[in-house]
């Protein structure tokens, strides 16, 4: 799940993709008193707290361009070298980007190297994969894309305790209307994922054989169609909000 060119599937990303507030609100509690932070990964600037100085690195041109009028300066460089003297920040984030990284424990020392105080890290752990309908009964191919050492439960944490030394793990829950369209975005709403112009801007589909996708999506709009998935999942309707394995990790 590495080294995807944004600049070839990232030109509509900002049509299905803003900030979720509770995710937000998330992060930027996790970013404690710092004040100077470094966005690594930032893409069109989601989750930029405004009250901050910030720094974005991006590497993809075609992100970089939407961004918004007033979002904070960017240089375009990748997590695995950043152009910054150590400790060049009070806290360095990466959000929802480590998985593209092409080094990922090469990224989180970069992480680690440019951070005062602490590194804020928010994705979901590949080894809960298994948590959500969506990969479990329609694109299971998503577990083949995960490396082999991700696979299992906790071996993401473990890494992030090697590189970046204690860390609190704080679960977020993704909210049943959550403004941010990334893949596990739409659990209480599956026809969302019939929506060409949505699954656009979710990069795990991008890295999944396109034949195994429509399958998978024929299968899920018959699920729909029949009341299946409805029946099936009765439970996931009276939920406000779910746990699909995405945390924040937080090396103070």
């Amino acid at each position: 799940m590495t080294g995807l060119d944004y600049d070839a599937i990232g030109r509509s990303y900002t049509a299905t993709r803003a900030a979720e507030p509770a995710l937000e609100a998330a992060i930027w509690r996790a970013l404690g008193d710092a004040r100077t932070v470094l966005n690594v990964g930032a893409g069109a600037g989601a989750y930029e707290p405004p009250d901050r100085a910030v720094v974005a690195v991006e590497p993809s041109e075609v992100m970089i361009a939407q961004r918004p009028p007033g979002a904070a300066p960017v240089v375009r460089a990748v997590a695995e070298d950043l152009p910054f003297a150590d400790a060049s920040f009070d806290a360095v984030m990466a959000v929802l980007s480590d998985h593209h990284w092409t080094d990922r424990a090469r990224g989180l020392r970069e992480l680690r190297r440019g951070a005062r105080d602490r590194v804020v890290l928010v994705n979901a752990d590949p080894g809960e994969a298994d948590r959500f309908w969506l990969t479990r009964e329609y694109v299971p191919a998503v577990f083949d894309i995960v490396p082999e050492p991700y696979r299992v439960p906790g071996a993401w944490e473990r890494e992030l305790r090697a590189v970046l030394g204690d860390l609190a793990l704080v679960p977020i829950p993704i909210p049943h209307d959550c403004r941010d369209g990334f893949y596990g975005a739409f659990w209480r709403r599956p026809a969302t994922y019939l929506d060409a112009r949505v699954r656009a801007g979710v990069s795990i589909f991008a890295q999944l054989p396109a034949d195994h996708v429509e399958r998978g999506l024929e299968r899920l709009h018959a699920d729909l169609a029949s009341g299946r998935w409805a029946r099936e999942h009765r439970d996931l309707l009276a939920l406000g909000e779910a746990h699909l394995g995405y945390y924040a990790a937080i090396a103070a």
